[in-house]
């Protein structure tokens, strides 16, 4: 039996300072071939070479991986400042409305890091550019020495929403994570439902309210030992469920928002 397809938004690049590539992170596509049981299908992330409708034929789930470009604040009503970083908007172009389409649809999709924030952007909601800055909260970026262990160890806890689709989940109320991102949620979107918190009050997990489909997403990077760690599994396999149900047409209702 074939295997589900899961589209991996790719980001674009630049090697060697001269030649540009479209490209994903090796530990998604480990993550969704050998913990969701999928085909790994690394996406170029850019309107102008395949369209919304497209992938969605093709595939049957997406993954919204993390990346350095962050989504560009026009997309939410905010002025660029030199906080927000680097861009990438052909994929600010294509991510943003697949998730409104797959929200619709019930068309499976996990947002990590930039995906999460992608979810919250696409469903009308803003972003902070430096959450480090913000009173009261602790600096959640990448540690800029170590090997990649250590850049990916576990920092702080997320506590969930009691009952709620994460606790259930995890069959817990409270987990530990990684922290890599610079940027976090300022205002949820309208249907945006915050099920986890950091303990200095940054979001860290959400869903979709009233999405027929797997809206999972996370500030975290639960691709790092995604095989063997108890918080990064679940996700994955869930995820991979759900996009077996998609392919073998056990579909949920669709709701247009």
């Amino acid at each position: 039996m074939t295997r589900p397809v899961i589209g991996i938004i790719g980001n674009l690049s630049i090697v060697g300072d001269r030649y540009p590539i479209h490209g994903g992170g090796q530990l998604n596509s480990e993550a969704i071939s050998q913990v969701s049981g999928c085909i790994p299908l690394v996406v170029p992330a850019d309107p102008e070479l395949l369209s919304i409708e497209e992938l969605c034929e093709i595939c049957d789930g997406f993954l919204l991986t993390g990346g350095r470009a962050n989504v560009h604040p026009e997309e939410y009503g905010h002025e660029v400042t030199e906080k927000h970083g680097e861009f990438d908007r052909a994929r600010d172009a294509i991510a943003l409305g697949l998730v409104r389409r797959c929200v619709e649809t019930g068309q499976p999709f996990f947002g990590i890091c930039r995906g999460f924030q992608e979810v919250n952007v696409a469903m009308g909601g803003t972003l902070d550019p430096e959450i480090r800055e913000l009173p009261g909260r602790q600096n959640h970026r990448m540690p800029r020495d170590g090997d990649l262990a250590h850049s990916f160890t576990n920092r702080h806890i997320v506590r969930f929403t009691p009952g709620g689709h994460f606790a259930q989940l995890y069959g817990a109320e409270e987990v530990e994570t990684n922290s890599l991102h610079g940027q976090g949620i300022r205002e949820p979107g309208p249907r945006i439902v915050v099920e986890g918190y950091a303990p200095d009050g940054t979001a860290e997990a959400l869903r979709v309210r009233d999405a027929p489909g797997f809206t999972l997403s996370v500030q975290w990077h639960p691709e790092w030992r995604a095989a063997e760690d108890p918080v990064s599994r679940p996700l994955f396999e869930a995820f991979g469920d759900a996009a077996r149900d998609w392919a073998a047409g056990r579909r949920p209702a669709a709701r247009v928002a």
